[in-house]
């Protein structure tokens, strides 16, 4: 197919017949009331002008003025435009043509040679220039990747407690990047299966960072398949729009990195799927929401952003048997300039320029008792399309499980940010249920105390809400039973939030605290912890019992990612 030419911000100027402006400081005086006044096609031009004096920061967004449901505002005979800090942008209008934008800041005048950047800096709150310095870091990681083929990045995706304390102590003991994401079904406005909203899930994510003593210059925060999955079953104007208020969300609450992922067919879609085009289009609509929210931030850095349209589902899981087909090279060629062109026809150049990954799939993969190794053989092709792109890695979804050599070789070969989640809850769960074993151990023949039942509680909400579980699990009620519980896919994760549940963890915890654990029931049920706890290298208390089990499995990527 042959891609139309770049887009130019400099033909809609003089098509809109706009000739020299002047730019210079003007009193507002708000009007009392303004009548409102429909976005015309002028202000169009106006954006493609502002995008060559003022930059991303203004162009974006009156771009959000123009595709979102907003109108202008007519005051004494001006169009006003109001921009953040205080700052406003009034266009003169006569006979219905606008023309002549006068910049009215209340602080500093920027004119189109001012270092804005430099400004700006001088201003950034410490709590942004934190968030800053993550997104740095993660870009140097990326970088050197590029350039050394070792170093990247795991991203923890997953919003169970033990499982991002276990990660905050891991970024210490190795010094590195605490790289947590939320994935739309999980985290969203309307609260997603853990009940957080996106504000709420960064703000537990600082705070228990800070209590650990770890620095927010070293939290990054992501979204992960940010766009309509949650409510594919929706016509598409409906989930997409949804999708904007996500993305939004997120980038007002500090998510420094956000994966566009509008892959998934809607409601309204046909049965065959959508085009590229279509899922481009649809990610530079979710790319450009994010920008405008970036500026609502004070002075705070726009997103980075992940791209893709061979996106494996959410979670992950293949069905059983079905070895995941290995992304062509050319499809990476054509998915990279689809989506350039769709950003570009938006007015989304800068933001293009922090398009750091690609999603591909390299052929890994796991389903309930299955898992798909990485073979690199299989991958060459796939690894050799990148050096026509120097500025863009892989991004690898679906790694669970896979080993340390497989995960480590991936990561030399630009695979440079790894995503792992199920495996994390997957440790959590083998752990509390070898622990429900010892506490029955200790205290079946006493009937001093009621003992827990974790595994039943879990059993009981997953037949009483099998929404999160029944498209994944076949086979006879037995199989379906033990997969429930033990299956690779860990569709149990979903559960661990429900007040039964958590009641009986909490239960398990308090009765394991009431005397020590015998190291030979250790011994028995959790093999790896006892050998920790002989060499002294963890305490046989329940909580650091299962932060160890979950480390186990955080060490194998830190391992993977170490730059040395």
């Amino acid at each position: 197919m042959t891609l139309p030419p770049r887009c130019s911000t400099r033909a809609p100027i003089a098509s809109a017949g706009l000739g020299p402006v002047l730019i210079r400081p003007r009193v507002h005086h708000r009007a009392q009331p303004p009548s409102k006044l429909k976005t015309t096609t002028s202000l169009r031009a106006l954006r493609c002008y502002l995008a060559t004096f003022l930059g991303r920061y203004a162009s974006a967004w009156l771009t959000g003025v123009l595709h979102s449901t907003q109108e202008t505002h007519l005051a004494c005979g001006l169009h006003t435009l109001n921009l953040p800090n205080s700052r406003k942008i009034l266009f003169q209008s006569v006979d219905g043509q606008t023309n002549s934008p006068i910049l009215a800041p209340q602080s500093k005048l920027l004119t189109r040679n001012a270092d804005r950047s430099m400004v700006e800096n001088k201003m950034k709150p410490r709590q942004n220039q934190a968030r800053d310095e993550a997104a740095s870091r993660l870009r140097d990681i990326l970088r050197r990747n590029r350039e050394l083929s070792r170093g990247g990045t795991y991203a923890v995706c997953s919003a169970h407690k033990a499982v991002i304390d276990a990660a905050i102590q891991q970024a210490l003991e190795d010094g590195t990047l605490l790289h947590i994401e939320s994935t739309s079904s999980q985290v969203n406005q309307f609260g997603g299966y853990t009940g957080s909203t996106p504000q709420q899930f960064a703000d537990d994510i600082r705070k228990a960072a800070q209590r650990a003593g770890l620095p927010e210059g070293r939290v990054l925060l992501g979204g992960d398949h940010l766009g309509p999955f949650p409510w594919r079953s929706e016509p598409s104007t409906v989930a997409l729009t949804k999708a904007q208020a996500l993305v939004r969300d997120c980038v007002v609450a500090g998510y420094q990195k956000i994966h566009l992922d509008a892959s998934m067919a809607c409601a309204d879609d046909a049965k065959a799927g959508i085009t590229e085009e279509t899922v481009a289009e649809r990610a530079a609509i979710l790319c450009r929401s994010a920008e405008d929210a970036s500026l609502e931030l004070p002075h705070g850095t726009p997103p980075i952003y992940v791209i893709g349209t061979e996106v494996p589902t959410p979670g992950g899981e293949s069905a059983d048997g079905e070895s995941p087909r290995v992304t062509s090279p050319e499809h990476v060629n054509r998915t990279l300039e689809i989506f350039r062109y769709a950003f570009e026809r938006l007015g989304l150049s800068s933001a293009w320029a922090r398009v750091i990954a690609l999603v591909v799939q390299p052929g890994v993969d796991f389903g309930s008792n299955t898992i798909f190794n990485y073979d690199p053989n299989k991958a060459r092709s796939l690894c050799s399309a990148l050096s026509k792109h120097p500025t863009i890695v892989f991004e690898a979804h679906s790694t669970d499980y896979q080993s340390s050599a497989a995960l480590t070789q991936m990561v030399e070969e630009h695979f440079a940010i790894l995503k792992v989640g199920p495996w994390l809850t997957y440790a959590y769960r083998e752990a509390v249920l070898a622990l429900g074993a010892i506490e029955h151990e200790l205290f079946r023949q006493t009937g001093l105390r009621q003992l827990s039942n974790v595994r039943h509680a879990l059993e009981s909400v997953m037949q009483r809400d099998p929404s999160q579980w029944k498209a994944y699990y076949q086979g006879s009620e037995d199989e379906v039973r033990r997969d429930l519980i033990y299956g690779f896919s860990d569709r149990c994760r979903y559960y661990w939030n429900q007040p039964l549940v958590e009641e009986e963890v909490a239960r398990l915890l308090e009765n394991l605290r009431q005397q020590s654990i015998p190291i030979t029931l250790i011994s028995q049920y959790l093999p790896l912890e006892y050998e920790a706890i002989r060499a002294g290298a963890l305490d046989p208390t329940p909580e650091q019992i299962i932060q160890y089990h979950v480390r186990r499995v955080l060490r194998v990527y830190a391992d993977a990612c170490a730059a040395a």
